[in-house]
């Protein structure tokens, strides 16, 4: 029983950190996109 459960929880554990990792490069990425547009948007503007 303690195999079973050491086993579950290190893959819950594995779970979360990959999501966690997953989750701030895509955040960096959208938000470095959104940075990049809006500069474009506002170099347009000012030609």
């Amino acid at each position: 029983m303690d195999d079973q459960l050491r086993v579950i929880l290190i893959i819950i554990v594995s779970v979360s950190i990959f999501g966690l990792l997953v989750f701030v490069f895509v955040k960096n990425y959208i938000k470095n996109k959104i940075e990049h547009l809006l500069d474009e948007k506002k170099k347009k503007k000012l030609k």
